[in-house]
């Protein structure tokens, strides 16, 4: 597939996001796919497998009072590689509003590996606040 096609499977899922649904992402991860959140969080690591990726999307709306909306604010696709958004949830009363970039392999239509930078520290005080995790 080419930069464009990639372009447009990841313009969807965002189509889907801003309106806080997940089910078009959840489509394209692929089974192998690798979804890596930098940072020193809970939620910090490497997710290996489709499994492994949907426990750990499952962990972040659990923390949330309603759903994650994001919003993209450009894409960039170069060969197989596209994202920078921002989102927002509420979690216990209070407002979680961070800025993303994730680094997208897609390959034959898929979401292959992902690179997910945010603000940990943002991520910490309101989404862990109060928590032993």
């Amino acid at each position: 597939m080419s930069a464009d096609d990639n372009k447009q499977l990841m313009m969807a899922a965002f189509a889907d996001l801003a309106q806080g649904n997940t089910a078009y992402l959840h489509k394209l991860i692929a089974e192998d796919c690798r979804w890596t959140v930098l940072g020193t969080t809970p939620w910090s690591g490497t997710y290996a497998g489709k499994q492994a990726i949907e426990n750990f999307l499952g962990s972040v709306d659990g923390r949330s009072t309603g759903p994650f909306v994001a919003t993209a604010d450009r894409f960039i696709a170069e060969g197989d590689y596209v994202v920078q958004f921002h989102g927002h949830a509420t979690t216990e009363g209070r407002p979680y509003d961070n800025i993303y970039c994730w680094v997208c392999h897609m390959s034959d239509g898929q979401l292959r590996e992902l690179t997910e930078y945010r603000d940990s520290q943002l991520a910490m005080t309101t989404l862990f606040a109060g928590s032993t995790q």
